[in-house]
Formats: C-alpha cells, structure tokens, sequence
C-alpha cells in the first residue's frame, strides 16, 4: 500500500509549508495531497519545489478534491497540464461535485445541470479530453464545448473522483483513473472496490488499474482530550454543513458506515441550540474513533492500516490538535510506520 499526506491549508507561512513538505519527503510519503481551499493548483507547485531539497526529482502531489462548478473543465485541465509537466508527471488532480445536488449551490455556481453524476460524468469527460490534446465535442452535465482544444502539448494527468456514494464510485470506475474517499471505515473501502469493478465491468475495463485511495484522519496529541476535540473539529462541518443545510451526500454516506445514532445525537444538540463548541466538546467518541485516529503516537499507525485496509493508497490526513509546525510534524512522525 502506498502512503501520503494530506495536508490541508493551517494558517501557516509558506516557509514553513515549504519546510514541512521537504521533512514529509524524506520520511518517505509519496505525495502531498491538499484539499480546494485558496489556490491548491499553487500549493502544489509550492510544495513540489520545496521537497526537491529532500528528493531530487521532487515529491508527488495531488489535489483532493476540486469542486465542479468552482472552475471549468478547460482551466482545470490548462492549470493540471501546467503542474504535470513542471513535475514531471508527478500531479493527480481530484475532482468532485461538492455539494452541487443543493439548488442552492447550483445557483451559486450558475449550474444548470441538477444531476450530481451528470455533472461529474461531464468534467471527467471533457477535461481528461482536453488534457489529451483532443478537440472536445460535448453537450450535457451543465457543459457545451464544441470542437475546444487547449493551446498547449498533450499531457497525462490522472483524474481521480472524489466518491461518497455507491453510485458515484462507479462513475469513477468507469471512467476516472482512482477513486477517492474523504472518509471511510474497513466496509467501506471493501465496499467501494466492488463498485468500481461494476463501473469498470461497465466499459470493460480492468478495474485493477484504478486506484483507490482512502484517507484516513490522524491528530497525535499526548493530551488525549485535545486531540479528540481536534478531531471533532475537523468532522464538525461534515455533519452540519457550512453556513447551510447540513450536506446530504456526506451523512447519507455517514448513516450508511452505521452512525445514524450519532448523527441524530448531534442533530439533537444542534435542535436545543448548542454552540459549535458544545457540539464538538459533545461529539459521539464512537464515531470519532471509528472515522480517524485521536491520541498518543504509538497508535497512529496501526489505526490508520486498519481504518483504510484493502485501499491501494492510505492518505494520512494531518488533523493538528495545535497551531504550529511541531503539531504536523508529531503526526508525520507517528504514521511514519506505515510506510515501512
């Protein structure tokens, strides 16, 4: 199994970011994945320079994953194709519908399209087509392209589809090149492989060449009460939405892991009118421990192989329980094992 990390925006300095991405470099990870927040297009670029200071050649990165609507197909592709060759075939780029099944989102965005598959079959399509060099035709999923081609030499990027549903791994086994889950327990990875074999069975395509990618939230904290709170903080806005109806992919996708109990508890809380951080001080442990890893270095590893096993590629994603450079570095250190 390979070994990332995922390494969302914390509010520190890019000499810092750059330091932090040559030390997970040379502990051996093998790529960077960040989530689309600000411009992830730059700090992959950022962070693929920085760690040549560890690795010649530099150290892979992915975006994990770009909302549609937020871009479209033809800057996607122009901003991949960039990345791919300035490292040398070292980028992934993700792509996912976000929460683009709310009309309001839609609207937002100027989506026309109210079919969350459409939309992501559309992206797929398209900017995998103008990656190649080909001259795109397409009319559907809220995109209509008619003979674009990018102004520039074909590259091969991997497209990887951020999945929560059964339905949308097998898109990504029918067409995308991995599937990747933002959260997940054992079952779920078990039960995404086989949906991409029926979305791969679909085009009769080897469903071993896609890859599957499951990550695996870790915050590492001798103070055990921190690094829960931490956590919860990060699983918070999955389950409550941001500034908007709660998101229904992501607790559909919850309910079927098996916390319907949990969600209604938080749900019950939100009811009463607790803050944000009476909720998290409250959150269900169950769900916490079931969903990443809180506490003490030594169990890191074991519980993020056995959160993600079956998965081709573990994302380790760096949950701080403290502001500062040591905090990521703790968390790189302790999962340091997996990649043994």
């Amino acid at each position: 199994m390979d070994v990332d990390a995922g390494l969302d925006l914390m509010g520190l300095s890019y000499d810092v970011e750059a330091e932090i991405a040559a030390y997970a470099a040379r502990l051996g990870y093998g790529r960077l994945w960040v989530g689309s927040v600000g411009d992830p297009f730059q700090t992959c670029a950022l962070r693929w320079a920085a760690s040549r200071s560890a690795i010649a050649d530099g150290i892979g990165t992915a975006v994990g994953v770009v909302p549609v609507g937020t871009q479209t197909p033809a800057t996607l592709a122009a901003s991949a194709a960039a990345l791919t060759r300035l490292t040398g075939g070292r980028f992934v780029l993700g792509l996912g519908v976000g929460t683009a099944y709310e009309p309001a989102y839609r609207r937002t965005w100027g989506i026309g399209e109210g079919s969350s598959l459409a939309l992501a079959r559309a992206y797929l399509v398209t900017t995998r087509g103008l990656l190649a060099g080909d001259s795109v035709t397409y009319c559907g999923g809220g995109i209509c392209y008619d003979s674009a081609r990018l102004a520039a030499a074909p590259t091969h990027t991997p497209l990887y589809l951020g999945a929560a549903g059964p339905e949308m791994t097998r898109l990504g086994g029918e067409l995308a090149d991995g599937v990747y889950l933002s959260w997940c327990t054992p079952d779920t990875v078990a039960g995404a492989r086989v949906c991409i074999t029926e979305g791969a069975n679909r085009v009769r395509r080897d469903p071993a060449q896609i890859t599957l990618a499951a990550s695996a939230r870790v915050c590492v904290d001798d103070d055990e009460d921190a690094a829960r709170r931490a956590l919860a903080a990060a699983l918070f806005r999955y389950v409550t939405g941001w500034n908007g109806a709660p998101p229904r992919a992501y607790r559909a996708s919850f309910v079927r892991m098996g916390y319907a109990q949990e969600i209604a508890e938080v749900d019950r809380l939100t009811e009463r009118g607790a803050t944000q951080d009476e909720i998290i001080e409250a959150f269900p442990e169950r769900m916490l421990r079931g969903l990443g890893y809180f506490g003490p270095a030594a169990g890191a590893a074991d519980a993020v192989r056995r959160q993600v096993a079956g998965a081709d590629t573990a994302v380790v994603r760096v949950v701080p329980a403290r502001s500062g450079e040591a905090a990521v570095r703790a968390i790189l250190d302790a999962c340091q094992p997996l990649l043994g």
